[in-house]
């Protein structure tokens, strides 16, 4: 049977069907009789049923927990949630106080990163060079969050930030498709501010101490996850790199907080 929605059909949501009206051939049609169904055939089919969307359903959650993009859905109320989530949740829920990074350090090795400051939400101008506050204009930008984080010995630090974007699933599909295309996220004018704090570790955190980042743009929520990082003892880097170990794991750290985090709020009580 042909599926193809007909020219001009207002589209079904993801995972509608399209419903056709009957054809006179197909009322006209003598129907044959069906044998009843033996109650155990019955019960069977509907447990198969039950356990085949169950494990559908935990296909979906598990792409969305672990950032497996290819199978991530496009859900409303998630984009409806975390354009929220910015001012309507904890700054100790996004930006947690200790971050574990197991195998997240050269040769796998473990790494724990503490936060050090949270910056006051912001427009994207304060935390984003202008080109790549211009290379996120189609998105829109809702508010900026930020923090910096130290490792463990207090040697490096990472500023980690969130940009809680205008943008419709479609916008942010299409923007992430331009970030990879054109590797964008390996670009060293693109890279983000740092966000220095006086009187700590990070105070000589500056735009010349950036040693590797990355930039992330998330098409299941409409966020775009960032952050950079450099040497606490405040050296200039001539060349920085993109996507080191310190930046790439507390982002990686961050965004899976906020994952789970809408994930917890657009769960319905049963």
């Amino acid at each position: 049977m042909d599926l193809t929605p007909r020219p001009g059909a207002t589209p079904a949501p993801p995972g509608a069907y399209y419903a056709y009206a009957e054809t006179p051939a197909e009322t006209t049609t003598r129907l044959r009789p069906v044998k009843a169904r033996k109650p155990v055939r019955t019960v069977a089919a509907a447990v198969c049923a039950v356990l085949g969307l169950g494990l559908i359903g935990g296909a979906v959650t598990g792409s969305w927990l672990t950032g497996d993009s290819a199978a991530e859905p496009h859900d409303d109320s998630a984009y409806t949630v975390s354009r929220s989530a910015w001012h309507s949740v904890p700054v100790g829920t996004l930006f947690p106080r200790t971050l574990k990074g197991d195998g997240a350090g050269p040769g796998a090795t473990d790494r724990v990163w503490t936060r050090v400051a949270v910056a006051s939400d912001s427009g994207c101008a304060a935390g984003l060079d202008p080109l790549l506050l211009r290379t996120l204009r189609p998105v829109g930008c809702e508010r900026l969050l930020r923090a910096t984080y130290t490792d463990a010995t207090r040697s490096s630090v990472t500023t980690v930030g969130m940009v809680f974007t205008e943008g419709d699933a479609e916008a942010m599909g299409a923007l992430s498709t331009r970030f990879t295309t054109q590797r964008l996220a390996a670009r060293s004018d693109l890279m983000p501010r740092t966000y220095p704090v006086r009187g700590t570790v990070a105070a000589g955190f500056g735009e010349q101490q950036r040693a590797s980042w990355t930039v992330h743009v998330l098409t299941e929520v409409p966020v775009v996850v960032f952050s950079v990082s450099g040497f606490a003892d405040g050296r200039t880097v001539a060349e920085p790199a993109g996507l080191g170990h310190e930046a790439k794991g507390v982002a990686d750290r961050v965004e899976r907080t906020l994952r789970r985090t809408v994930t917890d709020l657009t769960e319905k009580p049963e």
